[in-house]
């Protein structure tokens, strides 16, 4: 047991000389200097900042330039990656080959969701993630002023995520989120609301195109039983026949309330022709 006391005392001293080495820093400066500024106002013990140190080495972020900044939560922090700190990560990977983003908009022009793809040179297919404004939107400054930037910002981090497995950080929404999950019950009232919103919408356009629905779900069931690629296709032509904004209504969670199974929604998302996809577009 001593031995392990030693070895992660070691390992703290190691990456806290190695972080001040780097940034051409005494040892107890670093300290002192990131403890002011970095993580300015919180009570931070010397393990939480080798943690954190040791995130920022990992993933090769600079706490000065804000790429990385300790969020206070619970009597502690949590690591936190700003935008700029996502943006080089995605960058800097070497596999990194470009991305596409894609605004899905209602009737009036309202943005509904963006999807964001991600290219991998090791890859022939690129990893797309798509972000709902009625799932993401919060009651705060920044997502009233600049709604469209945010949900984007959400749609490039998850991309990242599945694209490039980056694990145990989080951008500032989240951690945000996580605190107003333990807050008071007055704020969680308008995410119910926004949930019942969509199973509303949901039910309206299920009712709006019930027949194309209901054959959807006939071809999915014959092609689960006899794996004849051109049920597949029927299910294409109908979905990309719908408008995106039925598209985004219908394809609700079935625990939130939506009229597809979950292996319904992955047949959609996953197996469904590209080319009439891309032809629909």
């Amino acid at each position: 047991m001593m031995n392990m006391v030693v070895s992660n005392d070691q390992a703290s001293v190691g990456v806290l000389g190695s972080l001040a080495s780097h940034y051409g820093m005494d040892k107890g400066a670093f300290i002192q200097t990131i403890k002011a500024t970095v993580m300015s106002g919180s009570n931070v013990s010397n393990e939480q900042l080798a943690a954190f140190c040791l995130v920022a080495k990992e993933h090769k972020l600079n706490p000065f330039t804000k790429e990385i900044f300790a969020f206070p939560s619970r009597g502690g922090i949590v690591p936190v990656v700003s935008v700029d700190g996502w943006m080089k990560l995605i960058n800097s990977h070497p596999q990194f080959d470009g991305m596409e983003f894609k605004d899905v908009l209602n009737d009036q022009g309202g943005l509904l969701a963006v999807t964001c793809r991600i290219f991998r040179k090791d890859r022939s297919h690129p990893v797309e993630v798509t972000e709902y404004m009625s799932e993401c939107r919060r009651n705060t400054d920044v997502w009233k002023q600049w709604p469209a930037r945010m949900l984007r910002h959400k749609s490039t981090i998850q991309a990242a995520r599945y694209a490039f497995g980056f694990a145990g950080i989080l951008e500032q929404d989240e951690a945000e989120r996580m605190g107003d999950v333990t807050s008071n019950q007055a704020e969680i009232v308008p995410a119910i609301t926004i949930t019942d919103d969509r199973r509303q919408r949901c039910d309206e356009a299920a009712e709006q195109y019930q027949p194309s629905v209901d054959l959807i779900k006939k071809k999915i069931a014959e092609w689960d039983q006899d794996d004849n690629p051109d049920h597949l296709y029927t299910v294409a032509e109908t979905w990309y026949g719908l408008p995106q904004a039925a598209q985004m209504d219908l394809y609700l969670a079935p625990s939130k309330g939506g009229v597809f199974t979950t292996h319904e929604r992955d047949v959609i998302k996953t197996k469904l022709p590209r080319q009439i996809s891309e032809n629909a577009a």
